[in-house]
């Protein structure tokens, strides 16, 4: 090989080697660039909170309570029933409509019960005409057997005649009575003022005996009839003041306990607690409500129930101290409602565990490590 090749290939090598470096080189850098910085340099991601994310542990009168829940009842209701089996031959109300009590709301085929009266009427005429001739026979057998025409015999025969003759108009008399209440029956009328709930049956119907037609409910008087265990209806008394959330009414309406069943429904082992409200527009029959009953009131130091942590070993809380959150062990006390914010929410007592005015995370902040710092609104 000659001198001037070798030169060449050694020329090339080193290039080579060059290039290998620079390239090395080029794909470290970014590596480099994107290492993340010391520790130390790194700032603390601080949690801002809303006001509605906080409250305060603090002295409040805590409401013992029972839950309560059930459907609202008019306290007075009636079902108009057919007494005769008739067809319905009128019915001036629908639902909604206001009725009084004694009101005419329909009317039923009178046709049979009005010929069953002159049946019996006449049966009784007849009877009182067979009493009036066995008393004339009795009148004239007495004369003739103080003159020895007739016997002794003959005159007690005249005698049963005539009481005979009494109890066949008596009869008589019953079932025309009978027969006029049937014709009065077939008249329908309100028992009791309100509004017409149901209308069950239409006109032209042949209807039996206590079939129903029409079902009325007086909305002057509502209750809350609710179903509850033995252990929870034993701190309940009458009086007690209650307050119901009703589907479909955006306020909560108050009441009061007016009955306690002395009893156990068969089956469910329940026993019934009606409770009395007080009027509120838009209640109504039927409606779902669900509430609580204040058993008690005494003060505690009392958080909001939503805001008992569960996730650990113990119950906790979560504070603000030092601008971080801390979490706080506790020993949840008695349960009850006490205010908020001026509203009303279910609360817990903590007793001594938290200071007076602690400021507490509500359990919509979710959970936040012990330690985190926050900015307060």
């Amino acid at each position: 090989m000659s001198a001037r090749r070798r030169g060449w290939l050694i020329a090339g090598a080193v290039l080579a080697v060059v290039a290998a470096a620079v390239a090395w080189r080029a794909t470290r850098a970014p590596a480099a660039a994107s290492a993340p910085p010391p520790a130390s340099q790194v700032a603390e991601a601080t949690v801002r909170l809303a006001a509605s994310d906080l409250t305060r542990a603090t002295m409040q009168p805590l409401a013992r309570t029972v839950a309560v829940s059930g459907s609202v009842q008019a306290l007075r209701t009636a079902m108009v029933k057919a007494r005769i089996a008739a067809e319905l031959r009128q019915l001036d109300v629908r639902e909604g409509d206001t009725v009084r009590a004694g009101q005419v709301i329909g009317r039923l085929d009178d046709t049979e019960a009005a010929w069953r009266l002159r049946q019996a009427e006449d049966q009784a005429a007849s009877a009182q005409a067979q009493l009036t001739i066995a008393e004339r026979t009795l009148a004239n057998n007495r004369v003739l057997v103080t003159q020895g025409f007739i016997s002794t015999n003959a005159l007690q025969t005249s005698e049963s005649n005539v009481a005979a003759a009494r109890a066949t108009l008596a009869a008589a008399q019953a079932a025309a009575e009978l027969a006029r209440k049937s014709v009065r029956d077939a008249v329908l009328t309100a028992p009791i003022g309100g509004q017409v709930a149901q209308r069950l049956a239409q006109p032209g119907e042949r209807v039996g005996v206590d079939a129903r037609i029409v079902e009325i409910v007086d909305l002057s008087a509502l209750e809350l009839a609710a179903p509850l265990a033995p252990a929870d209806v034993a701190p309940l008394s009458v009086g007690l003041p209650a307050t119901l959330t009703v589907e479909g009414l955006a306020a909560p309406v108050a009441g009061r306990i007016a009955r306690i069943a002395p009893s156990t429904q068969a089956g469910t082992r329940a026993v019934m607690v009606y409770v009395a409200l007080d009027g509120a527009p838009g209640l109504r029959h039927g409606l779902f409500a669900q509430g609580s009953v204040e058993v008690a009131r005494a003060p505690a130091r009392v958080v909001p129930l939503t805001a008992m942590r569960t996730d650990g070993a113990r119950p906790a809380v979560l504070v603000v101290a030092d601008g971080r959150v801390k979490r706080v062990d506790v020993t949840p006390g008695e349960r009850g409602l006490a205010p908020f914010g001026g509203t009303l929410e279910p609360a817990v007592a903590v007793g001594d565990a938290l200071p007076e005015g602690a400021v507490v995370l509500r359990g919509s902040v979710g959970l936040l490590a012990d330690g985190t710092p926050v900015t307060l609104p």
